[in-house]
């Protein structure tokens, strides 16, 4: 496993829109029109600016995976955290959806843990590559080196394979919400 920066960018980000084409909670995000696909790799460039800020960001060792780790107490904050915001919305979102993705992302944040966390905000396999061991051996690295820390971990998933596979791992679901679409908020208790 390694930590990227910048110069895994375009590794990341092309793992991340590939792996979340057909996801109905990024699906929910994206503007949906001829430019869907594009509209997720902005996306998908907008998170791993934030995660480099906020978080750390891993790759299988193999290039074919990779997981986004956020620590969501880090703050942004200025002109970077603006210009990102602005970006998303007009290239990704589209200005008018904005609201309602705000609202949506209020909903989530009300409903995560209320002590210090990591979230794992993103998990993805290249999609040729899956159900090859490629994602267990990286969650295991990651959930490996964050061994000695006291917080629990927090993702959220609308796929409902994953279930069990995350259950694998010590997480379980504590709340549903329906957005259209069914979302699972799951939590890894700490150590």
């Amino acid at each position: 496993m390694k930590l990227a920066d910048h110069t895994y960018k375009s590794l990341v980000v092309d793992i991340l829109r590939k792996s979340f084409d057909d996801n109905q909670s990024i699906n929910y995000i994206v503007r949906q029109d001829s430019k869907r696909k594009e509209r997720i790799r902005g996306l998908m460039r907008y998170c791993f600016e934030v995660c480099l800020i906020k978080g750390q960001i891993f790759i299988s060792d193999d290039d074919k995976a990779c997981a986004l780790i956020l620590h969501p107490e880090k703050k942004m904050g200025g002109i970077k955290e603006l210009l990102l915001d602005l970006k998303l919305a007009i290239n990704s979102v589209g200005v008018f959806r904005s609201f309602k993705v705000m609202n949506r992302e209020k909903l989530l944040k009300k409903n995560h843990p209320k002590e210090p966390f990591f979230y794992l905000w993103f998990i993805g396999v290249l999609p040729g590559e899956q159900g090859r061991g490629i994602g267990s051996s990286l969650i295991e690295e990651v959930l490996h080196k964050y061994d000695e820390e006291t917080r629990p971990f927090y993702l959220e998933t609308s796929v409902l394979k994953n279930l069990p596979w995350y259950k694998k791992y010590g997480f379980k679901i504590f709340k549903e919400l329906d957005l259209g679409y069914k979302l699972y908020l799951m939590l890894k208790p700490k150590p």
